[in-house]
């Protein structure tokens, strides 16, 4: 595909040029930067960077291959069901599982959940790509362990969606983390974005360009040791990563997040894993209760137990 820059494009940076252009593709302006820096975008012939400010009769050409994305199911992914009824499915996932593909991968959650529930195939809510995540209603990073919730049906689907949109299901999280918190209670309200680079979450700014989204976390110090701490986390807003950036932005990063480490922290104790942990979920789903949680991880368990507790005083 070839597009030349006439008067009325020029003057503006090339990723936003192409989300426009390429708006019926469906493609993110993410995805867009990403297959610029990888070269499958060219001006005039020659690599660029994503803040290229175009000019009249540049020739861009582009080389992006929609791929024909469907989810393969695959008896191979083992799951550990805490339950299941008519309505929904709870796994306890564990750390390393990604939930769904990104790069049509065949070995996620979403992939052995295919396998072993059929019924769930054209379960979704057809934003982009939701035939690759049929039944999830929330998510959990790759690294991150815990209970997650499925929905069995279309029904039970639209409305855990409500459900979580109206917070009105609880999630507890818990966390190792640097350091000791000043502030043993307390609630971080910082608003969240993309990164320029669009490749991680930010807190954001005033020269914030990316799209704003309120998050709001609330968190209490279970037990302190001598350079870490164990907190219990409530995400009351569910924005990606979110947990992970509103800690490190106390100055108290996750113990094995390489992505929200500080770089002035220098951490002595290693951590096969990123120790964040889903410990429990609590709502209520056609007029009945629900309340799951998951047992600590052995490897979250063993960081734990190496550790020396300290004097712990709860302010």
């Amino acid at each position: 595909m070839k597009i030349i820059i006439d008067q009325n494009n020029c003057k503006q940076r090339i990723d936003k040029f192409l989300v426009k252009e390429l708006f019926s593709s469906g493609m993110t302006r993410g995805e867009i930067i990403r297959n610029i820096n990888s070269g499958k975008v060219l001006v005039n012939g020659i690599r660029t960077k994503p803040s290229h400010i175009l000019k009249k009769n540049d020739e861009i050409k582009i080389d992006i291959k929609k791929e024909d994305k469907k989810l393969i199911p695959n008896k191979k992914v083992k799951l550990e069901i805490v339950y299941s009824d008519k309505n929904i499915i709870v796994i306890n996932k564990p750390a390393g599982l990604q939930v769904h593909p990104v790069k049509l991968e065949q070995d996620t959650l979403a992939n052995g959940l295919l396998a072993q529930f059929p019924e769930i195939k054209n379960i979704t809510d057809g934003s982009k790509d939701s035939e690759l995540r049929p039944g999830i209603v929330h998510r959990l990073d790759k690294d991150t362990s815990g209970i997650m919730l499925v929905a069995r049906n279309q029904t039970t689907f639209d409305e855990l969606k409500k459900l979580f949109q109206s917070r009105k299901i609880k999630k507890e999280y818990l966390a190792i983390v640097f350091g000791k918190l000043r502030n043993k209670k307390g609630v971080i309200e910082k608003p969240i974005a993309r990164s320029k680079n669009y490749k991680k979450q930010t807190i954001a700014g005033t020269r914030t360009r990316t799209k704003i989204r309120p998050a709001v976390t609330e968190y209490e110090v279970l037990k302190e040791y001598t350079d870490y701490s164990l907190v219990a986390v409530q995400p009351k807003t569910g924005r990606t990563h979110q947990i992970r950036i509103h800690l490190s932005a106390l100055g108290h990063p996750i113990i094995g997040d390489g992505k929200y480490k500080l770089k002035k922290i220098k951490i002595t104790g290693k951590a096969d894993r990123q120790l964040l942990h889903a410990k429990k979920i609590v709502f209520r789903l056609f007029g009945k209760n629900y309340s799951f949680q998951a047992p600590l991880p052995e490897n979250f368990a063993l960081f734990l137990s190496g550790l020396t507790p300290s004097q712990f005083r709860q302010n």
